[in-house]
């Protein structure tokens, strides 16, 4: 491992830093919370998914509402809206949000193999909302994989990607793998 006191490292990494936009660290190579009170405050929006793939009967079972422990997609909804207020909390350099809405929707998967979990999430401020997007969407699927592992241990959360995000300084962007307007 490189020794970080090391005078040309550090200016390659300062430059590196520069072209790469990797705010949270500064030009000595540490670690820091951006500063975002400058920022103007605009409408930001940011869409994640992730799927959760299980057994055909036990994604039956959740859909009849026959899981063992009860409505698990009721709960997984709310673990999820409940993660991304908390978002600042769990992942050290966010900052704390005020969120001005979370929608979090569960469908089947088309190929009937298992769920799919989608946040959007919606503030007015100046720092984005795709890390409590995100954050819904694991801790959406965590809280399935806890209500259903008695019924299918095997289960394998998988595909959790930032889908779009809307507003900010660097203005819109659309994951590469999407078609132009598709919803994902």
């Amino acid at each position: 491992m490189p020794v970080l006191n090391d005078a040309s490292l550090l200016h390659e990494a300062a430059a590196w830093m520069n072209d790469s936009a990797l705010s949270h660290l500064n030009a000595q190579g540490e670690v820091h919370m951006v500063e975002v009170g400058h920022r103007a405050a605009t409408e930001r929006k940011a869409t994640a998914e992730g799927w959760i793939r299980l057994r055909p009967e036990v994604l039956q079972l959740v859909l009849q509402g026959r899981a063992p422990k009860g409505d698990v997609l009721a709960v997984a909804r709310v673990a999820a809206i409940q993660a991304a207020k908390r978002t600042w909390e769990l992942v050290p350099l966010c900052h704390p949000i005020a969120l001005t809405g979370l929608e979090v929707v569960i469908d089947p998967a088309p190929a009937g193999d298992g769920l799919r979990v989608e946040a959007s999430a919606r503030t007015v401020g100046p720092t984005g909302v795709e890390m409590e997007a995100l954050t819904a969407v694991q801790v959406g699927l965590l809280t399935l994989y806890d209500m259903l592992k008695s019924a299918d241990p095997a289960m394998t959360i998988e595909g959790v990607r930032l889908l779009r995000k809307q507003g900010g300084r660097h203005g819109d962007w659309q994951h590469p793998g999407l078609e132009a307007g598709a919803d994902g």
